[in-house]
């Protein structure tokens, strides 16, 4: 028998991307804890940066819950285990409320998500320009799916209070609770990936603060959180965790991880991985720092090394001391950002050649385009610090860079197989040096939590084989 928590929770999804639902998500949690509820917060799908705005509003740092890199087991899990002890969780959809991996199915989608932890939902909807519609808008969503509970809508960009009032005034099937004004001075700056990392530097807090007093104020947050308590008793998901692993194996390591505005694209799920299988994380600045902290392993996330670029290169010192790292056989894995970091230059927009840790062959090339987006299945076909060979995961790409000048047996070993989801042929990459892997994959492992214990297995038995540092 499967134990089961009582957790008010609620998703707030949309008709489209770009409807506002991350402005409302963020509106809401914050009205939420302005309150004096704890707010529990989760993004659906693969994406890094709505999180860090989730964990300002709320206080707490968000999950990801992706259907099809983590599967249904362990996205029940990690939204139980990261619940625990909240008054309600908020969990923001990606893209529109039915949009998937698919074009006939759901997965990967909000909806899916929604209907494994038996979640209602608020629609959010871009009600500028529109009158009765929303009536015609509210049935379609009420009965696409009868497995997805609907409960309630927010209208953004509202013109005003009586243009909210004429949208409820239509009778549409799913009740409105609140709306948000058309214009107002409280826009999150963007780029090139999205939003901005939502720190104090880039996001002031008067941004979050403005929000969570517009939804205190345009929406009825008694009826949103009635709405939340409304969902079911959920049954927790059963899925192999590092909680489970044999004592013996919860040997101690330190890892270190890249973490400041150049590489902070992490799925907390993975670090909590880390975390219970006995590593120590560390962070450390390869913008600031001059030397790295003492640790068995690096791991290099993605983010923004290319707006950072001169900061990066300028940075010897801790570009000696990676390549020195590497050299001893230290343990590294990046991740996107992270190979860019790693290779012999980064070649930005405007032409410039920034000199960065030359420990992966070629130089990471920006493009204005997009360059590859989407779902990844990964087979390995050698042994590496993820395991052995024909170890299998799942993550996501989505990035502006390509890699140039590198060819397989030139310093290093293609051993990823990458298969697509859908749309593309599977292609080489995975980029290893003895103990470094580097690849522009976003890896969840979830998918796959064998690849987090050989991660923390490799670091240990690089410790034991290396030689202290000079």
């Amino acid at each position: 028998m499967r134990p089961s928590a009582e957790i008010p929770r609620v998703v707030i999804a949309a008709t489209a991307s770009g409807a506002g639902k991350t402005t409302a998500t963020i509106a809401l949690i914050g009205a939420m804890r302005a309150r004096g509820l704890k707010v529990a917060a989760f993004k659906c799908g693969p994406d890094y940066l709505d999180p860090t705005y989730h964990e300002r509003a709320a206080g707490v740092r968000s999950h990801n819950l992706d259907g099809w890199m983590m599967g249904r087991d362990a996205v029940i899990a990690t939204f139980t285990r990261a619940s625990a002890g909240a008054d309600v969780a908020v969990i923001e959809g990606m893209m529109g409320l039915f949009d998937s991996a698919t074009p006939t199915g759901d997965e990967g989608s909000s909806a899916q998500i929604a209907r494994w932890l038996g979640a209602p939902v608020i629609l959010v909807t871009d009600a500028s320009g529109i009158a009765r519609t929303i009536a015609a808008v509210a049935a379609g969503f009420a009965r696409f799916d009868p497995a997805v509970a609907v409960a309630g809508m927010i209208c953004n960009r509202v013109g005003s209070r009586g243009h909210l009032d004429l949208l409820r005034a239509a009778r549409p099937e799913i009740p409105i609770v609140g709306g948000f004004p058309a214009s107002t001075d409280l826009a999150f700056p963007e780029r090139h990936l999205g939003l901005l990392m939502a720190d104090e530097s880039s996001v002031p807090q008067r941004l979050i603060d403005g929000w969570s007093r517009l939804a205190a104020d345009w929406l009825d947050l008694d009826a949103i959180v009635e709405i939340a308590r409304s969902a079911p008793a959920l049954e927790a998901g059963r899925v192999s965790s590092a909680s489970e692993i044999d004592s013996a194996a919860r040997r101690q390591c330190r890892i270190g991880i890249a973490y400041d505005p150049a590489f902070h694209f992490y799925y907390e799920d993975n670090l909590n991985r880390l975390r219970a299988l006995g590593a120590q994380l560390v962070n450390f600045s390869p913008i600031g720092d001059r030397e790295l902290p003492e640790c068995d392993g690096l791991y290099f996330g993605g983010g923004y090394p290319e707006v950072f670029a001169r900061e990066l290169s300028s940075n010897r010192s801790m570009l000696a001391a990676i390549a020195g790292f590497a050299a001893r056989g230290g343990v590294i894995y990046a991740e996107c950002g992270g190979l860019m970091y790693l290779a012999d230059a980064i070649r930005t927009l405007n032409g410039a050649l920034w000199p960065m840790a030359a420990i992966v062959p070629g130089v990471a090339v920006m493009s204005a385009r997009l360059q590859a987006i989407g779902y990844v299945e990964v087979e390995t076909n050698a042994d590496s610090i993820l395991g052995p060979a024909q170890t299998r995961f799942r993550g996501h790409q989505f990035r502006y860079s390509t890699l140039e000048g590198a060819r397989s047996g030139d310093r290093f070993d293609a051993i990823y197989n990458v298969a697509p989801r859908w749309g593309r042929a599977p292609f080489a990459e995975g980029y290893r040096i003895g103990n470094v892997l580097a690849s522009y994959v976003h890896a969840h492992w979830a998918s796959n939590p064998a690849v987090a214990e050989a991660l923390v297995g490799s670091c240990i038995r690089s410790r034991a084989s290396r030689q202290p540092a000079a």
